[in-house]
């Protein structure tokens, strides 16, 4: 009996590479040559790149103004409010997490791009409670 047992094979890396770069970056870099969420986009042009940066920074916006809707108090009933708050939330973490697909392609653009938009998402909400409690207190 032998107790020679047959190695296995190595899995095969991707091999895709887009004007010499593998796409499969595991560190932050600077550039327009970035996938994100779906392949071949935004392929390298400078145009859809801004595009992309543009898309996700008003994500972002709409991520805080969502989570602000969430402590907006209802008078329908408590089914419909509960219906209308879920919807929200699901629709909320549903761009959350396509927003950290994005960041996850490490792209200093797109990250930079996503937390400039949360902060000033969450300094649009902030601001308008602020200005909506000064109008209460006249």
């Amino acid at each position: 009996m032998s107790h020679d047992m047959p190695m296995p094979m190595p899995m095969p890396m991707p091999n895709h590479t887009m004007d010499g770069m593998s796409m499969m970056h595991m560190t932050f870099f600077w550039g327009k040559n970035v996938v994100m969420l779906f392949d071949d986009w935004p392929n390298g042009k400078l145009g859809m790149y801004i595009l992309a940066l543009v898309v996700l920074f008003v994500v972002a916006v709409a991520i805080e103004f969502l989570a602000y809707f969430s402590a907006v108090k209802t008078r329908a009933s408590p089914i419909m409010s509960g219906l209308a708050h879920a919807s929200v939330h699901g629709l909320r973490m549903a761009l959350a997490y396509l927003v950290m697909l994005a960041v996850m392609s490490y792209n200093i653009g797109v990250f930079i791009c996503v937390v400039v938009g949360h902060a000033f998402g969450y300094f649009l909400v902030k601001y308008r409670a602020a200005l909506k409690g000064k109008d209460d207190l006249v």
